[in-house]
């Protein structure tokens, strides 16, 4: 155990290295975790989960409604690391590793996905998981053009008086440039022409120069997060698929529906979704035969982030209800299914085929569509 939360190791043949890249010092630049596969190294440091004591103060504020438990979370999980190798050498790949772009949830931020976003990695892919800017995150930060100075960007709720939708619209339409952006970073990188001003964390982001595959690049995100990926499907013809776990589909204006032009796997959790929004995927999936809707049986929202493998009374008294399914099995679904998805849609030669199944909503604790329960949304 590491401290009060285990986080698994990636199942795939790869080792998996991690490293933070933040460009630009203003609330316009872009800050994001890469996931990737690694060679191993003696002595491999293994990083804090929670990166700094600011993440516990957004998480309590978020999660509790109470920044004055900040102290008592960073006890409970300040302490827990992530089964990956820091700054670890990446492993070249004659061909490139594909690319997925991952948006994370309202009140998550860059780390908190970072078992699957591991799993992932482990299978062959580079990840970067995007800490976003538009007050989405629990909190996050940007360092100044003066040397050792930071800004802080706390989280922020609707504010009084103003309806949700158009205020979380304007979010998801950022969140979705972002991801673009991002994307564009990489792109640059990879063709050796970026001139940006990146933050070195210790690893030479150029590595990644003849090593990533552009043309096999998809878009994944959880809750606020999964329609934001729905969304850059519209913004960039370059995404070739788009994986939404547990989407929140509320903030995604009803005219652009119809101009979704990729397909996508909704990979859903028991108890949140509605039939509004539910309705909103179906919508999706009639204008795509691509498209696929699955439930995961015996899961809650939180699953699909690393809080599942939270103890089960700790992990209560933060969110309530926990869900049946083993937090293992789940990850484990929700995994396989994407790497099935992924493989179709970016054309890859790997064996991710044997899962394919999952896709029709086939196999334990597995089901096609939504099977609807009481939601929390």
């Amino acid at each position: 155990m590491r401290g009060m939360l285990a986080l698994p190791p990636g199942q795939g043949p790869h080792q998996v290295g991690c490293t933070d890249v933040m460009v630009g010092h203003t609330p316009q630049g872009l800050f994001l975790r890469l996931f990737y596969p690694c060679l191993p190294r003696a002595g491999a440091v293994e990083l804090l989960w929670i990166p700094r004591p600011e993440y516990c103060g957004g998480l309590a504020d978020v999660t509790l409604g109470r920044r004055w438990c900040s102290a008592l979370l960073s006890i409970a999980i300040g302490s827990c690391r992530v089964p990956v190798s820091w700054n670890g050498p990446l492993k070249p790949c004659s061909g490139g590793y594909p690319l997925i772009i991952f948006s994370h949830g309202l009140g998550a931020f860059r780390t908190l996905y970072s078992s699957i976003c591991t799993e992932l990695a482990s299978w062959g892919f580079v990840v970067a998981a995007l800490e976003h800017r538009d007050h989405s995150a629990a909190t996050t930060y940007f360092c100044t053009a003066k040397a050792g100075t930071e800004e802080w960007i706390p989280f922020q709720r609707v504010p009084q008086g103003q309806k949700e939708f158009y205020f979380r619209n304007k979010q998801v339409h950022q969140r979705a440039q972002e991801c673009v952006r991002a994307l564009r970073l990489l792109q640059d990188i990879a063709r050796a022409r970026s001139d940006r001003d990146i933050a070195q964390q210790g690893w030479d982001p150029s590595v990644l120069k003849d090593n990533l595959d552009l043309t096999k690049v998809a878009i994944m995100g959880h809750s606020f997060g999964g329609v934001t990926a729905v969304l850059a499907l519209v913004k960039e013809p370059s995404f070739r698929c788009a994986v939404a776990l547990d989407a929140w589909m509320f903030p995604l204006e009803n005219l652009l529906y119809p101009e979704v032009p990729k397909p996508v796997l909704f990979i859903n959790t028991e108890k949140f979704q509605t039939p509004e929004s539910v309705a909103k995927m179906k919508r999706l999936s009639s204008r795509n035969s691509q498209t696929r809707i699955v439930t995961v049986l015996g899961t809650v929202h939180e699953d699909q982030t690393d809080f599942a493998f939270l103890p089960g009374k700790l992990f209560s008294r933060i969110f309530g209800r926990r869900g049946t399914l083993d937090p293992h099995k789940a990850l484990a679904i929700t995994s396989r299914a994407a790497l099935a998805f992924l493989q179709r849609h970016l054309k890859l030669q790997d064996e991710f085929g044997q899962w394919d199944e999952l896709l029709e909503g086939v196999g334990d604790s597995v089901v096609p569509g939504v099977p609807f329960s009481p939601s929390r949304l």
